[in-house]
């Protein structure tokens, strides 16, 4: 009876790994990247994706708030040169990204050493204000482009029809 039970307890140990692990990768968004080498500077972003399903996604965040680009866990900027974010000195390394909607229609990027979660006026490193475009066209997934322009960086930001950008400077 035991060289029956032993396989079967494998077995069923082995199902229920792959079912815990399958439920909690099908939860969370598809996470993106994007990567790019500005005036000598390699910096790369990681994000999730979450889809608008049906949401108005300017109508989720109120005045005041910080979003946190994505979902899951923190969007974050690395790069392996310091830079210049509005004449803020960003050190070299992974920070994280938030947007804060300080008013209707009016944005900055937030470059933070804690996520929106744990976030405190002492972790915001640098701030930045981010144009906001709103196009007919509608994206259901958030998406990120990080492209190079004359030795300046342009992060761009796309979900639903708002489309948010903003520029910085490697040193």
């Amino acid at each position: 009876m035991t060289k029956i039970c032993l396989p079967l307890i494998g077995i069923a140990t082995a199902t229920l790994i792959a079912l815990i692990t399958s439920a909690s990768l099908a939860h969370g968004a598809e996470r993106g990247s994007v990567k790019a080498t500005i005036n000598g500077a390699h910096i790369s972003i990681d994000y999730g994706r979450p889809a608008l399903k049906g949401r108005d996604m300017l109508k989720q965040i109120q005045p005041g708030q910080l979003w946190r680009i994505g979902a899951d866990a923190p969007t974050t900027l690395e790069s392996d040169k310091e830079l210049n974010i509005g004449g803020t000195i960003v050190p070299k390394g992974k920070h994280i990204l938030l947007a804060h909607l300080v008013e209707p229609g009016k944005w900055s990027l937030v470059f933070s050493s804690k996520s929106v979660f744990q976030y405190e006026p002492s972790a915001k490193i640098a701030e930045i204000p981010l144009t906001l475009q709103e196009v007919s066209d509608s994206a259901e997934l958030v998406t990120m482009q990080l492209t190079a322009k004359d030795g300046t960086g342009v992060i761009e930001i796309a979900w639903g029809k708002m489309r948010l950008s903003a520029s910085f400077r490697p040193i």
